[in-house]
């Protein structure tokens, strides 16, 4: 009759202890978000994991491409992220017009910093590798800096970037 008692005892305690490494082993993994290209910035999206590729992309796909420069500890990077993922115009029209690239580590082409190196900035870059300067934000001291209040602004410049590449390809 012990042994019998000590061997349920023992079959509880192993069950036990297997259900709360999985309950832990389950909490865990739900803090942690997966990473992914998109830091963020619309998880549904398709993003390029290097200039060059993105380059390649929109020549290939005969679309511009968005460059999106952020840090992931600035907190203007993670306002306008924030912003740019909720709005569902900006994310409808990134998915179905734009070859997309977020970096948060500057490149090896100048063109892509005509006014400085600040976070956050976007930039547009046509299809012919051009990058098109004249698409720029509301401030004159950093021309492709937006902010969360500037996502009409952004969504227009977005439209405009479109246009331009069909009109002037």
């Amino acid at each position: 009759m012990l042994k019998v008692l000590l061997s349920i005892f023992l079959v509880l305690v192993v069950v036990i202890s297997i259900m709360g490494r999985t309950q832990k082993a389950t909490a865990k993994k739900e803090k942690r978000a997966p990473q992914t290209l998109s830091k963020g910035w619309g998880d549904q999206l398709i993003w390029a994991q290097t200039y060059e590729e993105a380059l390649f992309w929109a020549r290939s796909k005969n679309k511009p491409l968005m460059v999106i420069f952020h840090l992931d500890d600035c907190p203007h990077s993670q306002a306008l992220k924030k912003a740019f993922a909720e709005d569902e115009k900006i994310q409808k029209i990134a998915d179905e017009n734009f070859i997309l690239l977020n970096l948060v580590h500057e490149t090896t082409d100048k063109h892509l910093s005509p006014d400085g190196l600040y976070v956050p900035r976007i930039l547009f870059v046509d299809p012919s590798m051009t990058v098109r300067a004249d698409i720029t934000g509301r401030y004159s001291n950093r021309k492709y800096a937006y902010e969360p209040s500037d996502i009409k602004l952004l969504l227009s410049n977005m439209e405009k970037a479109r246009k331009l590449m069909k009109t002037e390809l």
